[in-house]
């Protein structure tokens, strides 16, 4: 069977993709030592996906899947958007702790800012590219809002901070499978799910 490769090192990631495409061996960066670091320019979560996902296909001569993602909110006028893991700048840098720098630099902004108008969502934009095949793109999003204070510890990244509409607990707060189910990632993996057997069968 043909791997399929996910161009990240975050194991969160990795693991998300094998629960949702079982039966396809998926393997991340840490299979490949001497990938390159793709830096994320474009202005859009469709452009990064897009070229990590043509680095490292051309890297590893594998089918290649890709994702960038962010949260959008809406009274931050959709920031921190394609921002949102580099949100802190040189001050998360400074921390040692990039996610946790990031969230309470959200929190900060948003202190003063009512709960009906805490609403946002995170978006997430996940490609496929198959050496000399075409490109697939598909997008997943998940709407709520942004609580006042972490809850959870599940998850990474903004995770702890954000309540999904119908919810009462954070996305901190959910277990894995739960998460799957209704977050951005897993609904942009799985309409790429959907395409991955026809694109791979079509590759060999």
């Amino acid at each position: 069977m043909t791997a399929l490769v996910l161009a990240t090192r975050n194991q969160g990631k990795v693991a998300e993709l094998r629960r949702i495409l079982s039966g396809v061996e998926v393997v991340g960066l840490e299979a490949f030592p001497d990938a390159p670091e793709v830096p994320e320019t474009e202005p859009t979560f469709e452009g990064n996906a897009l070229l990590k996902a043509r680095a490292i296909a051309a890297h590893t001569g594998l089918p290649a899947v890709a994702d960038d993602s962010g949260l959008c909110v809406d009274a931050l006028n959709g920031m921190p958007g394609v921002l949102s893991a580099r949100w802190s700048g040189r001050f998360g840098d400074a921390s040692g702790d990039k996610d946790r720098a990031n969230l309470d630099l959200l929190l900060d902004q948003l202190g003063d800012v009512a709960d009906p108008h805490r609403g946002a969502y995170f978006v997430a934009a996940a490609v496929l590219v198959v050496p000399g095949g075409p490109e697939h793109v598909v997008e997943g999003r998940m709407y709520g809002r942004v609580v006042d204070a972490p809850r959870g510890a599940n998850g990474f990244g903004y995770d702890p901070v954000f309540l999904p509409d119908g919810h009462d607990r954070t996305t901190g707060e959910l277990g894995p499978e739960e998460k799957d189910a209704i977050s951005h990632r897993g609904r942009a993996f799985r309409a790429l799910a959907e395409i991955i057997p026809g694109a791979l069968a079509a590759a060999r």
